[in-house]
Parts: structure tokens; sequence; C-alpha cells
């Protein structure tokens, strides 16, 4: 494999930001020090003016493939991924068919290793009906079990008592759940189509999905996990009143109940339904800004452990539907990072904390394997980052394959320079290098 020499860059890692070189050979970190320039390596990168932060991974993507490949593929979504700094994601099951068996979970990574851009682990589909397909999860190589408590994804909704406590007791591995409470969103709909019919207007999303319905199945699913001593981890918070439900009084490797925001409940509010519609709806709903703004404040006080997109992309044709007809979801990965740049720059959270709760924070949740820092002996998952570099998004720079952003006409002030991925150069100055560089995480477990 090649060499990588990174020189005068301005590190970001474990709370400290200091000069140094980085050089890698056969896809690790090899060397960490001042004045490496006397090394030779086959690609010398000159990050003068830059920050070099450890890449960042993704615990809740939604690739698409199979089945659903006219919205999105693993190939796709990790280029858009990797343009971002993204350099490992976590991919859910709804896809088609649902990964309800370890047959189908390993043809989606039999597929990433053909495509994929980035590293890659794939989420187990949990059902009301294939708890010994689950049991057979290998926690070494599978990031964890999915429950969808909601009605996100249909078909996939695990609604029967006896089988979320046969989950929650058995899963050999951690749990990742969905939290919306189906019953309450159903009554809502009631409500909004007796008031407007079929013509509900995308503001009433978060009304409809409401913060009620989101703590009562959030808190349903704590007090279960308590119960029965399962490794829960809860997805998307979206509500101010969940934060109460987590602790940041004892260290992350010690919680066994953990929770993650997502980048577009720290950015949009309601306020913004009104000029971005359908292209803001995602299940759990953006809600008011008090929501928002007390979800940054969970995530820099630690009662929110790590910071995803939950990127779900839908074609243009798909989203510019009514409310009913219009699905949930949106192309995130390749602005999550410029977008916690720019809330940066905003004075609104340091660059120790996003590299914290997107690097090194979900590498310690999910106990993957020499990943998630800057360290000798480490993976070679890098983003370089220049701070003051800005750019707009268009349609025609959107490397999704569905071809839009919920971040079009935004100039966002920082740029991703480069990433490697396991020790591999995948992007550089704006273009993707189409190398199969992606591996498989393994976890410490």
């Amino acid at each position: 494999m090649s060499s990588i020499l990174i020189l005068n860059g301005k590190l970001i890692n474990e709370n400290k930001i200091f000069e140094a070189d980085i050089f890698i050979e056969n896809g690790f970190i090899q060397n960490i020090d001042k004045d490496l320039q006397h090394l030779t390596a086959d690609e010398v990168i000159d990050a003068s003016g830059q920050y070099v932060l450890p890449g960042l991974i993704d615990d809740q993507v939604h690739f698409r493939e199979p089945g659903l490949t006219h919205k999105a593929e693993i190939y796709t979504e990790s280029r858009a991924a990797v343009a971002g700094g993204i350099t490992s994601f976590m991919e859910m099951p709804n896809t088609v068919p649902n990964t309800l068996t370890q047959k189908l979970l390993e043809d989606k990574y039999q597929i990433a290793a053909k495509n994929s851009l980035a590293n890659y682990s794939f989420f187990m589909g949990a059902s009301n009906d294939n708890l010994d397909e689950v049991l057979k999860t290998d926690p070494r190589k599978v990031c964890g079990v999915k429950v969808f408590m909601g009605s996100s994804t249909g078909n996939m909704l695990v609604d029967n008592q006896k089988t979320l406590e046969n989950i929650f007791e058995n899963s050999p591995t951690l749990i990742a759940t969905h939290c919306e409470s189906e019953e309450i969103i159903q009554a809502n709909i009631a409500k909004a189509k007796a008031q407007y019919g079929e013509d509900v207007p995308m503001s009433e999303h978060p009304i409809i999905r409401s913060a009620e319905a989101c703590y009562a199945s959030s808190s349903f699913a704590v007090d279960l996990a308590k119960k029965k001593g399962a490794r829960l981890h809860i997805l998307h918070i979206s509500t101010a009143k969940e934060l109460e439900l987590f602790r940041n009084d004892i260290p992350l490797k010690e919680k066994k109940i953990t929770a993650e925001a997502c980048v577009h409940h720290l950015w949009f509010s309601d306020e913004d339904y009104a000029e971005k519609g359908s292209f803001i709806k995602w299940n759990p709903a953006v809600k008011a800004a008090s929501d928002r703004d007390a979800i940054l404040k969970g995530v820099i006080e630690n009662r929110i452990d790590v910071i995803a997109t939950d990127h779900a992309p839908h074609t243009l044709e798909e989203k510019e539907n009514s409310y009913f007809k219009a699905p949930s979801g949106g192309p995130l990965v390749q602005h999550s990072l410029v977008a916690l740049l720019d809330l940066y720059h905003q004075g609104k959270i340091s660059l120790e904390k996003i590299v914290e709760k997107t690097s090194h924070a979900v590498s310690d949740l999910f106990d993957i394997d020499k990943r998630g820092y800057l360290r000798e002996g480490y993976h070679a998952d890098i983003a370089i980052v220049n701070l003051n570099s800005p750019w707009r998004v268009s349609r025609n720079n959107v490397l999704s394959k569905c071809g839009w952003s919920p971040f079009e006409g935004h100039q966002f002030k920082s740029s991703v320079t480069n990433t490697i991925v396991s020790g591999k150069r995948v992007f550089s100055n704006g273009e993707v290098k189409n190398i199969g560089s992606g591996n498989r995480l393994e976890f410490d477990r």
C-alpha cells in the first residue's frame, strides 16, 4: 500500500489542538510528531493553515441498497460521505428486502466490499417475528440491532410487547431504536385530517409527530432497557423533554443508555417549514427552536453522546408531493461536517467538541476497533478542513444520487479539502477518487 505524509496541519484530537505532522503507511498511522518532513512518502499533503481531524463516523445512514437504488446506492452515498469528511458509516435495515436475516445482512456487506468508498457496517433489523435471526448477530462484526418503535418504516414496526422484551433481554449487541409512539401519531393524524382533509400543511408535521409521541416511546424504551439490563442507544433525539432521560454524570464508557443527535435537529426549526417544506420533513420531525437549542446544549453537556446524520435520500419527484405522499428523510452526509463547522463559526460549539461527538465518542460508544482517533497504530481515517474556504450549495455540486439538498442556497464558511479512508486518499480538493477503500468495521466486544 502507498504512504502519505501530512505536513504543517493543526490536529484536533482528544480535546486538544496542536501542530504536528502525520505519516501514514500500509493503511495505518505510523507517526504523529513535529518535523516529519524528512520522511519519504508516495504522497505529500501540505496542510498549512488547515485542520486535521479523525474522519467522521456516522452511526445512522440509509443508503437504500438493495431494492431502492432509484434513490441512492452504497457507491453514490459513500462518495458523498467522503466528500463531506465521513470515513465510516453504519447503515440501517429498511432496504428492500428488509435486512431481517443473517443472509440478507451479509449480502449488504458483500455489496459494500465491492463498492463503498468509506468504511462500513450494517445494522441487523428486528421485526415482530425474527428473534431467532437477531440472536445470531455477531457483536464483533455487526454494529448493532435496529428496532423501529414507531411507524417510520411501516412493516418493520416492532410493537409486540413480548418480542420487545425478548430483544431487550437477549440481544447479543447494542440495540439502536427509533422512538415515536404510533398510537399518539395516529390520533394526531386523525385530528389533522379532521381540520385539513388530505391537504395538510407541512408545518403540521411536528404537531402530528409530536414531542409527546417521542417522549412516550423514548421513556418506554429507557424503562424497558433498565428493567432488562439492555445496552440501549436512542437515535435522533428531537425534543428538549427527552434530555431528562439521559445521564451526564458518568463517563460514556460506563453508560448503558446513550443518545444521538442529528445535524438537521441541530440546524433547522419549525420556522423553516414555510420555506423548505417537505425538504426538511424527517421522522422524528424538526420541532421548535427551543428544542433545537436544547439538543445542542445536551450535546455540549454530554447528555447526548454522538452526532450523526440520518442521511435518508428520496428523489425530487417523491419529495415534491403533498404532506401524506411526500416521504420523510433527506441527504445530509456531504454537508454535515461543514454545517457543524458553521455552528463553530457562530460560537455555538467548539472544534474539540465537534470531533469528540462525531469521531471519538462514536468509536467509544460502539467499541470500534482502532478508529475514531488520531493515534499511532490506528487506521488512517482522516479529514482535512479549511475553516476559511466558503462555498455555496447548489444542485450541480450535490453528490448524492437524489441530486438535491436541504442546504441548497446556503453558503458554508468551511470546506473539506482531503479525506483519507483506511490509508488511501479518496477525496482531494473537490475531486472524489473512485478507489474502493472502505473496510468492514470491526468491534472490540
